[in-house]
């Protein structure tokens, strides 16, 4: 089969058709290959691919394939993870309604209908990318046999204990209007104001104490008081009651070892609730709960003249009316990091509510000795989990008050308060459509749970869904826990986290063997991509001109857990070296017709090749045995190329996949920068001689193995490269079966006698090029002088390679330093100088320059010359040419690349 000219990178989608037409990625359960299962990571569907989810995607794909390719059967499945607030919004924004304009299943079927649309165009970008998937693994949390798993943990969870109901002060997004975890709080910092408040003691209202605080607007919550037990400023004031200015209700001075001493006065208003502070003390000290923040975020009915009024514009109006009743003594500008949604970005607030939660606490020693068996690439990764199980002060709210997620299967009785859990058998179920129970007590009318599961409830059991839970218990017992989970490191805290507290909750066991964390996206500009900043770039952007093998290049060519900056140049770079080695291969199959290409193959296949190692023979399997494969160039290539397959086989076993750039080094430059050129003789001579066939065949032989085992490493990156060009070679099983590394061909002495031929070849090449001489033009003469007694013996061996790929008539190598000597040949006066300073002499003065002996010249040029005519100095001179001469004759001269004291002369 012939290659075309160009590589085009539109062949890639025929690859993808094949691919997907042949289910070459199916899991076989193969019970005579081992199980390799990958806990994928399930996306938001939103429709659009962007370029974390291409850098994700490749990471696991090459772990895939990889395993694949090393006799693993893998269970690469993907999933969406359809649930939650994103849709919601959006449907409410594309129909321009809200969420309570319309009946709650009415606009679930909107969510529904959305995300089956977006899930359809992920699903295709994820194809373009050549990712390896099993898609009759695929799995959608919004269908019934995803939320009956869903919802069954929940309920396996109930009964043990682990999941209960009450009222607990939970973060709460007035944006969103809804609960949500600790893990999904993030931090932003902003400079607000630290104001002092005056807080007149009780019995005595002309004297008072200062209060520091950043949210006066929480002042008709304020419970408390605390200060530092040692503090010895306020050691008279425990004890005592203050009155809270403009709201006036009197509260008690609690010592408390919390309180930091330093920051404002050292007092603190304990208020339900600012922060999680306030929580704790709430409860160290027995304090009442007032509600002053409602779910909408504006103030409540206990604020008074201030109920309705939103969070920031109460805060303005509180401190204006402090301020003109004599209580503000001063303000001070305090910079503070606030919690906010991790999707909003609005402030949070603490709020008292009736939700559902996890009792985290209870599962935490399991979890963290889960963790610590858990295999963490990189190591330090883990850390942060550890960290955060170390901080855990709340158990996990699992509620949300929104409609499109997994129902919470209950119902409550008016008329006892009893809390009625399905039953396993009756899952899936949404209690707002249907209750098929009656209560203990004989009610029959019982009330639907309208709030949902956190989505992270879904995709917290997806390692457990895809090795079998629930459809297929024995594959699940044999399967469970399953090889892998890669993951960014933005969600160790929820996804992980929650992960592995399910995983111990319902199996007792943690959820993988192994755990891969990537870094994110950043923009060229050094910033994560937003699109605020401008710097977004789409996946699809790159691969229209590049293709996708470029992209997964740039993407493996980055270290795990770490960051990754976008660079177009990168990109490029990975597409130059495809078009690189695919006119290499080009060039090649020039020279290896598919006959020869069978013949290799038989060969490789049937029987095995004579090695001329050291001056001994041996067999090794697997190769040729119709020629002795001594050539020095040859074996130098295949040494080279076996320590290649066998750094990138521990490289990529360990997640090392920047491995990638040892590939493309040995392509680039040690394969077609010097061994093609160092063989082109070869493949070219004409001879009807035994050896020269011989001799050719060698090279055959050397460029079929290196191509078709470089395509073997590489189809793990390039994928599609690899399979077009190794349709074109003939490779058999090319996704399935990895290079076998041949030690016999590791040596280092056939190595250091290569780079003698490489750099000699290197070095005459660009005498070549810098002379303007074609590459392939006849030097009739060359003499090599080595004095290392080493690299001397070397370069006899390469002789027939050097004189060949140089096209040296005649190449004699001497042990020893050349006779050379410098002489000047030439010299051209400076007639311009001359003319006008000696006039009716000039010519004279010319010729006695012309005829002087070298001795009078260097005279001239160094400190001038008094002549009949006059001083002569090197301005009368315009050039001199000198030249090396070597036993009389004129020579040119070069150094060799890295030999001691190598030197060419070329006659």
């Amino acid at each position: 089969m012939e290659m075309p000219k160009e590589y085009s990178i539109e062949l890639e989608k025929e690859i993808q058709k094949k691919w997907e037409k042949n289910k070459i990625y199916k899991f076989k359960n193969d019970e005579k290959r081992p199980p390799y299962i990958i806990d994928t990571p399930p996306p938001y569907p939103t429709g659009r691919m962007h370029l974390g989810h291409a850098l994700n995607w490749t990471y696991m794909d090459i772990i895939a394939r990889f395993k694949r390719m090393n006799n693993y059967d893998v269970l690469f499945p993907q999933g969406w993870d359809c649930h939650g607030l994103p849709t919601e919004v959006k449907v409410e924004e594309i129909y321009g309604i809200t969420k309570s304009d319309i009946d709650r299943h009415e606009f679930r079927k909107l969510c529904i209908e959305l995300t089956e649309e977006n899930i359809k165009k992920m699903r295709e970008q994820v194809k373009s990318l050549g990712i390896s998937i099993d898609w009759d693994r695929e799995y959608i949390t919004m269908n019934p046999d995803y939320v009956k798993k869903s919802q069954t943990a929940f309920v396996r969870m109930y009964k043990k204990g682990l999941i209960y109901r009450g009222k607990h002060p939970v973060n709460w997004c007035p944006r969103c209007q809804t609960a949500i975890a600790f893990a999904e709080v993030d931090y932003k910092e902003r400079t607000s104001k630290l104001n002092y408040i005056k807080f007149p003691y009780s019995e005595d209202e002309n004297k008072y104490l200062e209060i520091a605080t950043s949210r006066p607007e929480l002042l008709a919550a304020c419970v408390g008081i605390v200060v530092h037990p040692e503090d010895e400023r306020y050691k008279d004031v425990v004890g005592k009651t203050v009155k809270v200015p403009l709201f006036n209700q009197e509260v008690k001075v609690y010592p408390d070892k919390d309180v930091e001493k330093e920051f404002g006065t050292g007092v603190v208003m304990v208020c339900t609730f600012g922060d999680k502070t306030d929580v704790v003390w709430v409860n160290r000290h027995g304090l009442e709960v007032k509600k002053a923040i409602n779910e909408k975020g504006e103030l409540s009915e206990i604020c008074g003249k201030y109920a309705g009024m939103k969070t920031e514009d109460a805060r303005k109006q509180i401190i204006e009316d402090l301020k003109n009743e004599g209580y503000l003594i001063k303000q001070e500008p305090l910079k503070q990091n606030v919690g906010v949604c991790w999707r909003c970005k609005t402030p949070i607030e603490i709020i008292v509510g009736d939700q559902w939660f996890v009792n985290v606490k209870k599962l935490l020693p399991k979890v963290k000795q889960a963790t610590n068996e858990i295999k963490w690439i990189p190591e330090h990764m883990k850390t942060r989990l550890l960290q955060w199980i170390d901080d855990m002060d709340w158990d996990w709210c699992i509620s949300r008050q929104r409609l499109f997620a997994t129902p919470i299967p209950v119902w409550y009785c008016p008329d006892c308060g009893e809390i009625i859990v399905a039953k396993e058998e009756d899952l899936p179920i949404d209690p707002t459509k249907e209750c098929p129970y009656t209560c203990k007590c004989g009610n029959k009318n019982l009330i639907p749970e309208t709030d949902v599961l956190d989505t992270w409830m879904d995709s917290s059991i997806t390692p457990m869904v895809i090795a079998g839970w629930m459809d297929d218990e024995e594959f699940f017992k044999s399967h469970y826990p399953v090889q892998l989970r890669p993951q960014g490191h933005d969600i160790i805290r929820t996804w992980a986290f929650y992960t592995i507290i399910k995983s111990i909750a319902l199996t007792d066991k943690k959820p993988w063997d192994e755990i891969v964390i990537n870094g994110m996206v950043f923009g060229e500009d050094g910033y994560k991509m937003s699109k605020s900043r401008g710097n977004i770039v789409e996946p699809f952007e790159i691969t229209k001109n590049y293709g996708s093998d470029a992209l997964r290049l740039w993407a493996a060519n980055s270290t795990l857990g770490n960051d990754v900056p976008f660079a177009w140049k990168e990109v490029d770079y990975g597409y130059r070296f495809l078009r690189k080695f695919w006119n290499a291969s080009r060039f090649a199959k020039m020279n290896l017709d598919d006959e020869t290409i069978d013949a290799i193959k038989n060969i490789i296949n049937d029987s095995k090749v004579k090695l001329n190692l050291g001056g001994e023979e041996g067999d090794v399997p697997n190769s040729c045995n119709c020629v002795n494969l001594n050539n020095p160039v040859d074996l130098w290539i295949l040494s080279k190329l076996n320590k290649l397959i066998k750094k990138v086989s521990e490289d990529l076993e360990n997640y090392k996949f920047n491995t990638i750039a040892d590939i493309q080094k040995f392509v680039w430059h040690e394969f077609c920068d010097n061994y093609i050129e160092m063989v082109k003789y070869r493949l070219y001579n004409k001879e009807d001689t035994g050896e020269a066939k011989i001799s050719k065949f060698n090279a055959q032989y050397t460029l079929y193995t290196v191509i078709t085992n470089t395509l073997k490493l590489m189809a793990p990156f390039a994928p599609h490269f690899a399979d077009i060009v190794g349709d074109i070679y003939k490779v058999d099983n090319l996704h399935t079966s990895w290079c076998v590394i041949d030690e016999n061909l590791i040596n280092e002495e056939n190595e250091y006698i290569g780079e003698i031929a490489k750099n000699t070849v290197a070095s005459i090449r660009r005498y070549k090029s810098n002379k303007g001489m074609p590459l392939n033009a006849e030097l009739k003469n060359v003499e090599i002088y080595v004095l290392d007694e080493n690299e001397y013996e070397g370069i006899l061996k390469v002789v027939g390679d050097i004189k060949g790929a140089l096209n040296i008539k005649e190449l004699n190598i001497i042990n020893g330093k050349p006779e050379l000597e410098q002489k000047i040949v030439e010299v051209i006066p400076n007639k311009s100088k001359i003319g006008p300073e000696f006039k009716k002499d000039s010519k004279k003065v010319m010729d006695f320059i012309k005829d002087a002996d070298e001795e009078t010249i260097e005279k001239i040029l160094n400190e001038g010359l008094e002549t009949e005519f006059g001083l002569l100095t090197k301005e009368h001179i315009k050039s001199v040419k000198r030249a090396l001469l070597n036993k009389g004759k004129i020579v040119e001269t070069m150094d060799i690349d890295g030999l001691v004291d190598g030197i060419a002369i070329i006659k």
